[in-house]
């Protein structure tokens, strides 16, 4: 992974902190999720037949998803702006 796309990610964490260490909020959950989901994404496309790599990433979107989902019901706000810094939605 170039080292551009490293800096880019952290950034889009670091935007949706609520403070400076801020690890474990809901928006940072999904935005560190999305980095690994991008990244096994890489992978997958190279690795058809890694089974247990496309078990994982199933595993994390529907982890990322419940949080999502957490957050709209709860904070809406924060749902749309951890959409809109994360570029999820098209």
């Amino acid at each position: 992974m170039s080292e551009s796309a490293t800096t880019e990610e952290k950034s889009g964490s670091a935007d949706l902190k609520l403070h400076a260490t801020d690890t474990g909020s809901a928006d940072v959950q999904i935005a560190r999720l999305s980095e690994r989901i991008t990244q096994l994404t890489e992978h997958m496309s190279e690795n058809k037949k890694d089974l247990s790599s496309r078990r994982g990433l199933l595993r994390l979107v529907a982890r990322r998803r419940k949080l999502l989902d957490y957050l709209a019901r709860t904070q809406p706000d924060r749902y749309q702006n951890a959409i809109k810094t994360l570029g999820l939605r098209r």
